[in-house]
């Protein structure tokens, strides 16, 4: 088999022993979004770098899947949403296919969340008190890129940045493109993942049943 590195690396000896308190279900909330924002207060205080990044997984109407690591803006009872182009690749195939994954990997507490559920789009009060909210160049960046689409250079897209900080200089209202907004992703299932010793993990799994919660404890 040919070599790919020149470098002595061989991730199959690559190993480490979690060591972590057990989690019982009777220490859980009785549903998901109220668990996950004690162990996303938790991560925080852990003090990761960005605990609100999380990989988003989408597919195609025939199953072709793709994920890219996207940033959580806010979460409660209704689920978790995230801010997009809507014309972006992962916006296109949500329009088709609805169905999602999430995936916040906290590998320095050894813990992830896993969410599978439907995605719709917020409303655009929603999306532009959000948009109003970020960094002024952030908010002409939304405008610059088309998102997923191909471009010549990076110089033109930083052509086209130049162009819009002067039509918009700071401290002038950006107006929000019609292409970009909010997805809510509703769930359907979450895992909590607690690493231990011996790859002998909890996993608690929440998933609807007739309309509540039901928590089951999968195999690690």
């Amino acid at each position: 088999m040919a070599r790919v590195t020149d470098h002595d690396i061989d991730p199959a000896t690559m190993r480490k022993q979690y060591r972590s308190e057990i989690v019982e279900e009777e220490s859980l909330a009785a549903d998901p979004m109220r668990q996950f924002a004690r162990w996303f207060q938790q991560a925080v205080e852990s003090h990761l770098f960005e605990p609100n990044a999380m990989v988003v997984s989408t597919a195609t109407p025939d199953g072709r899947p793709s994920s890219r690591t996207v940033l959580l803006k806010q979460f409660d009872e209704r689920g978790f949403v995230f801010f997009t182009n809507y014309a972006s690749r992962k916006g296109r195939e949500i329009a088709e296919n609805p169905h999602v994954a999430l995936l916040f990997p906290w590998h320095p507490i050894a813990r992830q969340v896993i969410v599978t559920g439907t995605a719709t789009r917020i409303g655009r009060d929603e999306t532009a008190a959000y948009f109003r909210s970020r960094p002024h160049g952030s908010q002409l960046g939304a405008w610059a890129s088309e998102q997923s689409s191909v471009i010549a250079s990076r110089a033109e897209l930083d052509r086209r940045y130049a162009e819009l900080a002067a039509r918009y200089p700071e401290g002038e209202q950006v107006p929000v493109p019609p292409e970009w907004g909010g997805l809510r992703v509703v769930p359907e299932a979450v895992e909590f993942w607690q690493g231990h010793a011996n790859r002998l993990h909890d996993r608690l799994y929440y998933v609807l049943d007739g309309g509540k919660w039901r928590i089951e404890r999968l195999c690690p």
